[in-house]
């Protein structure tokens, strides 16, 4: 039986479950514009975690409980999110 892989940037979840709650404290639009490209905006300036397995993905998880790793993804969300505020595409 032949084995599907998937490739998969797991930065994009790290990004995503910070996304909401950061968007309401910062008060800004939540529109599925703005949320994605903030998302975009932040994506862009953090390093790709791609995983193919599921034991990479493990190992992505595991190393989002580092607290620089947490703290690298909400700076760059904050960015983004006053880069949109400022110029939204709306």
């Amino acid at each position: 039986m032949e084995q599907k892989f998937k490739l998969k940037n797991y930065m994009e979840d790290v990004v995503f479950s910070f996304l909401d709650e950061l968007i309401r404290q910062k008060q800004v639009c939540t529109c599925e514009r703005c949320r994605y490209d903030i998302a975009a905006i932040a994506l862009n300036h953090l390093p790709a975690k791609y995983v193919v397995t599921d034991q990479g993905e493990v190992f992505a998880k595991t190393q989002l409980l580092s607290q620089q790793f947490k703290t690298d993804a909400v700076v760059e969300l904050l960015r983004a999110i006053d880069i949109v505020r400022k110029n939204p595409y709306h």
